[in-house]
């Protein structure tokens, strides 16, 4: 058995600036900081941070009044901006800069009179982040049908922002249909779904020919590493999400010989070793790298933790 890795795979310049906002929060504060929601979408990570002293809550009114908060990468809404004001929070903000341009773009929008569509999954932190940052409310979609239902006449003054993480080629067929629907119509190109995003859904399609199967390391909550292996089984691979080298059915392998590994922009590389050790003692002979996108991006820390490292 031959195990090709995907490159890039795993931490994403988002998720890496969110984990050392965390880890110098702790140093600069002591324990315990607290996080609102999952800081990412990965319960390994989330786990040992908890184990350092980060307490994650779902509800500010958990969090002493005074208590330094770090806002997870997902976003957050103006009512969680206002509510941690009430409670005179100690705010780290560690939302993904990407993230940060899709509110940018959202307020852009409203305030020009146009009705906002987001492109994504309802119920989605990050979806629910930037839901929050337009007070007029906006429509959510997340595919052709949901479009279709939109209670908007054709000559509607209509603008879309995305969420990051999504599929490329589900999300160019949304905005397709929206484009499709009306005439006045605004938003950005695909090119604003998150770099990184981009980067491993290419190196999947790259991957894809060689190999029988492919598994993808990451949280079932990640919304990244599901697209991932959706991808993977639309090139007709069959795929397998896994959160750790436990999660690996020895059952799939059977008659397989070659192997395509990678992991959401959410999962430590720790992860995919673990994975990558549990197939060499299910037979793999060696381990290789695929070429690929060798990313070197990388976002400042709040000015604060940076003088304090």
């Amino acid at each position: 058995m031959h195990v090709t890795l995907a490159q890039p795979r795993g931490f994403c310049a988002g998720v890496t600036r969110a984990l050392d906002i965390v880890e110098r929060a702790l140093e600069a504060h002591g324990a315990p900081v607290f996080v609102y929601h999952e800081i990412i979408h990965n319960r390994h990570v989330v786990d040992d941070l908890a184990a350092r002293g980060a307490v994650f809550v779902d509800d500010l009114d958990a969090v002493p009044f005074g208590a330094v908060i770090v806002f997870s990468a997902h976003g957050v809404g103006n009512g969680t901006v206002a509510q941690a004001r009430r409670r005179r929070l100690q705010v780290i903000d560690a939302t993904c800069p990407l993230v940060a341009k899709v509110h940018v773009q959202a307020r852009r929008y409203v305030r020009d009179g146009r009705v906002l569509v987001i492109v994504g999954h309802r119920g989605h932190d990050e979806v629910e982040g930037t839901l929050g940052t337009v007070d007029d409310g906006a429509y959510v979609v997340a595919d052709r049908s949901d479009v279709q239902r939109l209670p908007l006449p054709a000559d509607a003054r209509v603008a879309y922002v995305t969420q990051t993480t999504l599929s490329l080629d589900d999300t160019a067929e949304v905005i397709a249909a929206l484009r499709e629907r009306f005439a006045d119509l605004q938003g950005p190109g695909l090119g604003d779904i998150c770099y990184a995003t981009q980067n491993r859904q290419q190196a999947v399609r790259g991957l894809a020919p060689s190999v029988e199967m492919l598994l993808v390391v990451g949280s079932r909550n990640s919304s990244n590493a599901n697209r991932l292996r959706e991808l993977g089984e639309q090139l007709c691979v069959p795929s397998y999400l896994i959160e750790d080298a436990r999660g690996l059915d020895p059952a799939w392998l059977a008659g397989v010989s070659r192997v395509g590994l990678t992991a959401g922009a959410s999962t430590p590389e720790s992860l995919v070793e673990g994975v990558v050790e549990r197939l060499r003692s299910l037979g793999a002979v060696d381990v290789t790298e695929a070429a690929g996108t060798r990313e070197t991006i990388s976002f400042r820390l709040p000015a604060g933790l940076a003088r304090s490292a």
